[in-house]
């Protein structure tokens, strides 16, 4: 391998921010909102946790893109066989169609918080629709352009969008409450509060939507090296991530109680909205909205590609048999197009609540996809076999494991 090959390059950067870009959404968001109910010491743990798991679960999710050739993960599924192929395929669309959803919500109450509270025009409270069919019409308009435009897009945003957020992390340093440091719960726990928070965790941290397009674009760029590139750019990508996501966790908990993360779950809206609601600081009042606009539009490019993909994906599965020409292709397109935009438009009129649908839909079919998925292809698929660790794969598959069951409990209950 070439020592200048193995640096990193313009091209690794731009990967690298276009995956955190995709991470940072609704989940980082509503993140501290259910974590912080736990206390500050659990949130310690989730973070040490939350490493491996991101790292470790993305880089067997790109392996397996890699390991069977230059397609996408709805391609790749059908090496298992049609029908596993199909299930796959139908598994990664609901794990990604929910999180388009829960940013329409999300887009939709952030902007109408922000017009109700920050400038006092209560035109929207009465007209939601109008609202949500003019934010989710332009984040869809954006989608038509070309690929390449629709990325030099998103990584644009994606650098303001860190550095406010380092920068609204400190700025809430003088509001931190330390008696939140004194509070150490027992064994039991610390285990409920991860048990609790999995899913959202699982969420807040995954950007597996790119995953395929990172994958593909990667082999394609560096050909043999591409296991060594995916492994370097993904864990530069995950130490940036826990570094400004982990502190901003930190930051909005210590400056809240209990109490506020509950009426925060309750408005169903973004930590930082009920920030800029309720600390009457013009910085925060301003800053914070527009940090949240950011991070779920940034974050709906990435999703939504793969959301489009998984149903295209699905649509030609079903039709295999007959013989789909470009004409085809073009009305698939057009039509999945068409019920993205309704449907997101639907549910956002609607307003469910956002922490519902990741707890139940969101976090455990992200878990599937990334967590599960990837380790039961590497112990099934011959070419994947030099990539086999049983610690760390048994680690990412009960990860994934807990995380479904956390969902199927719930559910039941």
């Amino acid at each position: 391998m070439a020592q200048a090959d193995q640096k990193l390059n313009l091209f690794d950067i731009r990967w690298m921010w276009s995956l955190f870009g995709t991470a940072v959404g609704a989940g980082i968001l509503f993140l501290p909102i259910q974590a912080g109910k736990h206390g500050f010491w659990p949130v310690v743990l989730m973070a040490i946790l939350s490493f491996p798991m991101t790292w470790l679960s993305h880089r067997a999710l790109a392996r397996f893109v890699n390991a069977i050739g230059n397609q996408d993960i709805t391609h790749a599924a059908t090496r298992l066989g049609k029908k596993v192929g199909f299930l796959i395929t139908l598994m990664y669309f609901f794990a990604l169609y929910p999180i388009c959803l829960a940013y329409g919500v999300g887009i939709t109450n952030t902007v109408e918080s922000f017009f109700s509270n920050q400038l006092r025009l209560h035109f929207f409270e009465n007209n939601r629709f109008f609202l949500a069919e003019h934010l989710i019409t332009g984040m869809i308009f954006v989608m038509l352009f070309n690929t390449k435009i629709v990325t030099r897009v998103a990584n644009a945003l994606v650098y303001p969008l860190a550095l406010i957020l380092l920068i609204f992390s400190l700025y809430l340093i003088p509001y931190w409450k330390t008696a939140m440091l004194t509070e150490i719960p027992s064994f039991k726990g610390f285990f409920a509060a991860l048990w609790f928070t999995l899913p959202v965790l699982v969420f807040s941290f995954n950007h597996s939507a790119i995953i395929s397009t990172f994958a593909q674009a990667v082999e394609k760029r560096y050909g043999e090296l591409k296991h060594y590139k995916t492994n370097q750019i993904e864990l530069l990508n995950t130490s940036f991530l826990l570094f400004f996501v982990i502190f901003f966790v930190f930051s909005c908990i210590l400056c809240l109680d209990p109490t506020d993360f509950a009426k925060a779950r309750a408005q169903n809206i973004p930590i930082l909205s009920y920030f800029a609601n309720t600390l009457h600081n013009p910085f925060i009042g301003y800053a914070g909205p527009v940090v949240a606009f950011l991070a779920i539009t940034t974050s709906f490019f990435g999703h939504y590609y793969g959301a489009k993909e998984g149903l295209k994906g699905l649509i030609v599965q079903i039709f295999t048999k007959d013989k789909l020409n470009t004409h085809h292709h073009r009305r698939i397109d057009v039509w999945t197009t068409i019920f993205f935009w309704i449907s997101i438009i639907a549910v956002a009129y609607y307003n469910p609540s956002i922490l519902s649908f990741i707890e139940d839909l969101g976090g455990p079919a992200l878990a599937t996809i990334t967590f599960i998925l990837p380790i039961v292809a590497m112990y099934a698929l011959p070419s994947m076999k030099d990539f086999r660790s049983p610690i760390a794969d048994g680690f990412i598959f009960a990860t994934g494991v807990l995380t479904v069951l956390n969902a199927i409990i719930n559910i039941v209950k």
